[in-house]
């Protein structure tokens, strides 16, 4: 950074801050200093930070800044927060007074005598702090010291710890990392002056840590480059030419930067203040001795005297900073008007929000706007919404399962895999994508391999004695309806609490983002008993409309197998290739449970010229909205992406028959049923072949062919139309109207137990008094600094 030419070293100019306009100025910019740091403000006002690394000199030299000794060096190795050092010049003050700020106010505490116990004091707060955040390595929180001394200048250094490659014996391995980042927060502010500090033994050109200074200053227009230690770099010089290089720091540095050079002394064992200021200004005159008398030619003395000696640099941070500050006046008071403006304003809202906290009908108000916020969050989420990011809030189907403890799907064979499993859905999305699950978990439900032949026999024996007509398909219709209900009951059970797990996501979705966007979140977000009971409301909610489904479903499934349905099920033509294939040649041998169907000789699916191929009843499936293909003799298997196969493309009467598609009914006109005596001589063979030892063969394949009917008609039709009208039609009709009745249909007694809460009322109050603290000092700074515009 280029300073302006002052001459000789031995040149007396006035110092600075012997003015009083200067003074007032001077002190303004402390006092707002201190109470940023004390309320959490950041103002841009003029400020130097101290970086270097921890064996540079950062610590002499703030020691020099002072005027008095009080171990600094062990506050570099031992502390890890930023120290602003505020110095006051105060010519009556013979003892240096040194204070700290509270940590959390604007007040500075007692006096620290000794001096030299001052480094204990910092580094006993600083490991406080730390362990209030955890255990961490650093913190950018910083120490405020205020020194008032005679013989030290009206000056502020912010110290930072120093760089280091290695964490230290009993610190994580994070902490060079951690003091490198906060650091170079400190630094990267436009309105502060970086102090570097670099060993004069060190080229320039092989600094560690000039780099770092780059990134936050890259042309350097706001750093002074110090030397420390100059006097360890003299001897090396023998002539004039080889020091003015050095001091030019020619090709390592732009042109325009001109670092300065400084040397302390070296004995630690100083402990007299006035000792370690006396030494201090032998070290600087026997500096420029050694280059006038001990170098040939001597030195450019026109071009660095006035860069050389820490008298120099001090006096040039003195007149920068000031210059700086008068520079800044005009744009710090507009800054602060502004903050005044808004801190007023925020103290006005929390003082409204704690007087809404004892105002029944303003809390109602809040919280009914809140409630009607979620519910209609949950419609747009049902309708389907991007937002929030499905990356976030959305679940893939395994994730699913798992998050809702649910097992899988009861007796399906394995793991069900339905489309876009592997998306992360939430919503209506997610909803849709579990009644895929559903259907085809129970596509691949089977018919139970065995029957005990005493099941079958006793209605077969029971319908027989009866009528001998009709026996063997009374008897088929029953297993059938008892297997349906056994095996599809559970299912639908396990439909019911997955779909309610989806919507319970919902409304926790939707509460997230209504607390998240709604213009009562910042007035209700103390109240954790009115979100419990917001909650509480919803999920009672959820749970009556469960339980209704369930029975829904169970009064659709007792209508899906009752006997006057699996009789109309029972007329509909054989239209199943297995079915046809059974009936003609007898049953076949099935594939694998789960592999593909192939043709014998052909490619892709197809089943060569007179063959059929019967895929695994396990694996069957039929689409949810398939399309009529014209006419054929024999169905094409298609394969699903997902591995299993649908089921046989079925013929347009075929499909109208079976009544495909929601609202149609099955056609049982008399054109489409067999004439009745084909019907009853059929029946008079299958009772004839009772004495023959076939009936059971034949009930069973009678009953799995009804059983395969009564799924598909269930997991197609009538169980997704039952849990769409089940329970999204009532979340959107009844769903705020019933939280809204047990949230608010309350005496203002009870509706304000859910606001009366100490810890909420604290929390506000809090606020309040932290509001009122800040705008009393952004006030009272913005007084002082009008009056200093006046004075200037």
């Amino acid at each position: 950074m280029q300073g302006r030419p002052r001459g000789s070293s031995s040149s007396q100019l006035v110092p600075p801050y012997e003015n009083p306009e200067a003074k007032l100025r001077y002190q303004v910019y402390s006092r707002l200093q201190s109470t940023s740091v004390a309320i959490g403000e950041s103002f841009p006002i003029p400020e130097i930070v101290a970086v270097g690394g921890q064996s540079d000199g950062k610590s002499s030299l703030l020691e020099a800044f002072l005027g008095f000794r009080f171990n600094v060096r062990e506050v570099e190795m031992g502390t890890r927060r930023p120290l602003i050092v505020q110095m006051y010049h105060d010519p009556t003050a013979h003892e240096p007074r040194c204070r700290l700020q509270d940590e959390d106010g604007e007040e500075y505490g007692p006096a620290i005598i000794p001096e030299t116990a001052v480094a204990d004091a910092i580094m006993q707060r600083t490991q406080d702090h730390l362990q209030k955040l955890g255990g961490a390595t650093v913190s950018s929180k910083p120490v405020v010291m205020k020194v008032e001394y005679a013989y030290c200048p009206n000056l502020t250094i912010i110290d930072t710890p120093g760089f280091i490659l290695k964490a230290k014996n009993g610190e994580a391995d994070r902490t060079p990392e951690d003091i490198l980042s906060m650091v170079k927060a400190q630094a990267q502010p436009a309105h502060r002056l970086i102090l570097f500090l670099q060993q004069s033994s060190v080229e320039w050109a092989s600094s560690l840590w000039l780099n770092v200074v780059q990134e936050v200053d890259p042309t350097f227009q706001r750093t002074v480059f110090v030397a420390s230690k100059f006097d360890n770099r003299l001897k090396e010089f023998a002539e004039r030419w080889e020091v003015d290089k050095y001091l030019a720091a020619t090709g390592y540095l732009p042109p325009k930067v001109r670092p300065f050079f400084v040397a302390l002394p070296k004995d630690r064992s100083i402990q007299s203040s006035a000792e370690w200021r006396r030494q201090m200004s032998e070290v600087d005159a026997s500096i420029f001795h050694h280059l006038k008398d001990n170098v040939k030619g001597g030195y450019d003395e026109e071009r660095f005297g006035s860069r050389i000696g820490f008298n120099n640099l001090k006096r040039f941070l003195e007149e920068e900073l000031a210059r700086r500050y008068r520079e800044a006046a005009p744009n710090t008071l507009a800054v602060l008007q502004d903050r005044v403006e808004s801190a007023s304003k925020e103290l006005i809202k929390a003082e409204g929000e704690l007087r809404a906290a004892v105002d029944v009908a303003a809390m109602r108000a809040a919280a009914m706007r809140f409630a009607h916020g979620v519910a209609s969050t949950v419609d747009v989420l049902l309708a389907g919404s991007t937002d929030p990011d499905p990356a976030v809030h959305g679940l893939t189907t395994e994730e699913e399962r798992v998050a809702s403890r649910l097992p899988l799907w009861p007796g399906t064979p394995g793991p069900v895999v339905p489309p876009n499993a592997g998306l992360k859905l939430f919503g209506g999305a997610a909803f849709e994508r579990c009644l895929h699950e559903f259907q085809e978990a129970a596509h691949a439900l089977q018919f139970p391999a065995t029957v005990a032949t005493d099941r079958v026999a006793n209605l077969l024996l029971a319908y027989k004695g009866r009528s001998s007509f009709m026996a063997s398909n009374r008897a088929a219709e029953d297993i059938a309806r008892h297997m349906a209900r056994e095996v599809l009951g559970p299912l639908l059970d396990t439909a019911s609490a997955r779909l309610t797990f989806v919507l319970r996501r919902v409304f926790e979705i939707a509460a997230d983002q209504s607390a998240a966007q709604g213009n009562s979140r910042q007035t209700l977000r103390p109240y954790v008993a009115f979100h419990a009971s917001l909650r509480s409301a919803h999920q009672s909610f959820l749970t009556k409309l469960e339980e209704s489904t369930r029975a829904m479903l169970r009064q659709t499934l007792e209508s899906a197998t009752s006997e006057f349905a699996v009789n109309m099920l029972a007329s509909i033509p054989d239209v199943y290739p297995e079915e046809q294939s059974e009936y003609s040649h007898g049953e076949e041998e099935e594939g694998e449970a789960n592999g593909g169907v192939s043709g014998a000789g052909g490619e892709g699916g197809q089943a060569a010229p007179g063959h059929m191929h019967h895929p695994s009843r396990s694996a069957m499936t039929i689409p949810e909205t398939p399309s009529p293909p014209p006419a054929t003799a024999h169905a094409v298997m298609q394969p699903t992406s997902h591995g299993s196969h649908m089921a046989a493309r079925l013929p347009h009467s075929s499909a109208s028959a079976l009544g495909l598609g929601p609202g149609r009914h099955i056609d049982n006109s008399p054109s489409k049923r067999a004439p009745k005596a084909s019907r009853y001589l059929a029946e008079a063979r299958n009772n004839t072949a009772i004495q023959n030892g076939e009936s059971y063969e034949e009930v069973i394949r009678r009953a799995e062919k009804l059983f395969k009917r009564i799924r598909f008609s269930v997991a197609q039709q009538s169980a997704p139309t039952t849990l769409k009208s089940a329970f999204l039609d009532p979340l959107k009709t009844r769903l705020g109207l019933e939280v809204a009745l047990e949230i608010f249909a309350r005496t203002d007694a009870d509706f304000m137990a859910m606001f009366t809460a100490a810890a909420a009322l604290a929390a506000l109050q809090t606020k309040r008094d932290n509001m009122h603290k800040r705008a009393e000092s952004l006030v009272r700074l913005k007084n002082e600094f009008q009056e200093l515009s006046r004075v200037l």
